[in-house]
């Protein structure tokens, strides 16, 4: 019952938030935040929400920061995208304050650096100099503290949430401040792992200022409207999840994991869509020795194409991973992981190799 009303109660906010995106949210407002975290995560296709246990938990969903179980918990990853033009940037640290709770910090960057501004190409002659062009970077930025707490409301039941703060800027022309509320639950039931995660939950605003002074001489050479301050909404969205692990032999286990990502913006490129709900299904599967090397595989990004001859086909983005968990005594634990995937391009010609690093220890 409380799981029901619980998911009926989101529903209702959300769907009364669909209205509103269709004037003053666009579909895709802060979407360096859908790229993920973690090579284990991204060899999986992104299927997180009921499996996340380590300090990137605080991305797939805040409620599995409670099955770290290292007094403390560190990752990193950087990833390269089209060729090297864009960076991808991720660190986190968790701190188990005691056996109930967690609190947890991280960083994101998404960045295009080194982009050339050629409005002082000619110099006052109107001789053309190449020394005078200069650089600036686009960057996005989102900093999240984080607090998860076990066994709330009924035993089993853990919690987290995510207070996050927004910051992207573009070189010296525009900037933008915003905040934003994350929660999740998971949940375990006869061997079951059950997750939920809501991204969002209030709405995300961002508030963009815009140097317009900066731009006005250039905007009115080319006959385009200077753009203002303006207030960006990012709106709820919600991704369920559910995993299961099989003990094939006495040291190996496969843990197939199936997400639901729901949202309410109206009709979106997903598998299953409609004026009030998207839904854009991910799986992923895990395959482990002892629970010190993996193999991993995953499929998201399910969209519809439509051919030069008006047919409809389905296209999917394929993830491959494997992964190394090392001990030192029981006190310091080291998992590197690696996966090829990419940012969503389903050509096939820019997949990345990524590698990501963890690590819990004992002071």
């Amino acid at each position: 019952m409380f799981f029901r009303s619980s998911f009926a109660s989101f529903f209702l906010v959300c769907a009364s938030l669909q209205a509103i995106a269709q004037v003053t949210a666009p579909k895709y407002s802060n979407d360096f935040l859908a790229i993920g975290v973690g090579a284990r995560a991204l060899g999986m296709g992104n299927t997180q929400t009921a499996i996340t246990d380590d300090v990137t938990s605080a991305y797939w969903n805040p409620a599995g920061l409670n099955k770290i179980k290292s007094k403390y918990d560190a990752s990193v990853m950087r990833a390269s995208y089209f060729a090297g033009i864009a960076n991808y940037d991720y660190a986190g640290l968790a701190y188990r304050i005691d056996t109930s709770s967690v609190l947890a910090a991280s960083m994101i960057r998404f960045s295009v650096d080194d982009i050339p501004d050629t409005r002082f190409l000619y110099d006052a002659n109107g001789q053309l100099n190449y020394n005078r062009i200069r650089f600036f970077s686009a960057a996005d930025y989102a900093f999240a503290l984080s607090y998860a707490r076990k066994n709330i409301l009924i035993p089993g039941l853990d919690l987290g949430a995510n207070v996050k703060v927004i910051y992207r800027r573009v070189g010296d022309f525009a900037n933008a401040w915003g905040f934003g509320l994350d929660v999740g639950a998971q949940y375990k039931w006869k061997g079951i792992k059950l997750g939920l995660m809501a991204r969002d939950v209030t709405g995300t605003f961002n508030a963009w200022t815009v140097n317009s002074e900066s731009l006005r001489e250039v905007f009115a050479q080319t006959g385009n409207t200077l753009p203002s301050n303006s207030v960006e909404v990012t709106l709820p969205r919600t991704i369920l999840g559910m995993a299961y692990r099989f003990v094939v032999k006495k040291k190996i286990g496969i843990t197939p994991a199936l997400d639901w990502e729901l949202t309410f913006d109206g009709k979106r490129n997903t598998l299953i869509k409609s004026n009030l709900i998207s839904a854009d299904p991910r799986g992923g599967i895990e395959a482990d020795y002892n629970n010190l090397v993996y193999v991993r595989f995953g499929v998201n990004n399910l969209q519809q194409f439509t051919d030069f001859d008006q047919s409809k086909r389905f296209r999917a983005q394929t993830n491959f991973g494997l992964g190394l968990r090392l001990k030192h005594q029981d006190k310091v634990t080291a998992q590197i992981d690696y996966a090829l995937t990419n940012i969503g391009d389903l050509s096939g010609s820019l997949y990345s190799n990524i590698f990501s690093l963890r690590l819990g220890f004992v002071l």
